[in-house]
């Protein structure tokens, strides 16, 4: 398998982490996606992926897989253990539930392509890191009460990392980047804990944006 993947990209750094839970090495290619030069915008990785977006993966079997979400429930349904989701049918819904919350609400709003666009239309380096600040405050609030009401285990979804952790984990991890406090969100803040002593974790973070 050939991972397409940009360091600095959260989405990239789930689909590193299910990777490493999983225990496979695969091949990666860097698509880099910041500034004028970028790759991901160039043709010839639009034919590679027709939305220019990273994570890409190309499985053995030369099938392209886009999007994080997909990938890393294809590497769980391709490499059963350790499962991703949990066991329970409704503990599998909350960890998709917090995973899309993260996927779907917050990060649509902060890629890089979203703060390029900002800045087009002439707001200032700190009108956007405003911008950003602001969703991810939002996005995290509504997590870390999810979290209060149903998380019942050491993790996100019960005792063992889940998807929900690894959406949530290099969410967490650019807010504190950009200047956040996780101590705003308590439950939050102890989950990042427990996940930072596990290197899957620890090692796959999303890079900071030089």
């Amino acid at each position: 398998m050939k991972l397409f993947e940009d360091k600095i990209s959260s989405a990239a750094s789930r689909v590193r982490i299910a990777l490493a839970l999983k225990g496979r090495d695969v091949e990666r290619e860097t698509i880099g996606i910041l500034g004028a030069d970028a790759i991901n915008r160039k043709p010839e990785y639009l034919q590679v992926n027709p939305q220019g977006l990273v994570p890409a993966l190309l499985t053995d079997e030369g099938v392209l897989l886009t999007q994080s979400l997909a990938i890393i429930e294809y590497l769980d349904e391709r490499y059963r253990e350790p499962p991703l989701l949990p066991g329970k049918l409704e503990d599998r819904a909350f960890a998709r539930t917090v995973a899309l919350a993260v996927a779907a609400d917050i990060h649509p709003l902060l890629p890089p392509r979203v703060t390029a666009y900002l800045g087009s239309i002439d707001l200032s380096t700190e009108d956007i890191a405003d911008w950003s600040r602001h969703w991810i405050r939002v996005g995290l609030t509504a997590v870390d009460e999810l979290l209060a009401r149903r998380q019942t285990g050491r993790y996100a979804a019960g005792d063992a990392p889940s998807l929900a952790d690894i959406c949530l984990f290099p969410q967490a991890v650019n807010a504190e980047r950009i200047g956040l406090s996780l101590d705003q969100w308590p439950r939050i803040a102890a989950l990042m804990a427990r996940l930072r002593e596990i290197p899957a974790f620890a090692d796959n973070g999303p890079a900071p944006r030089t």
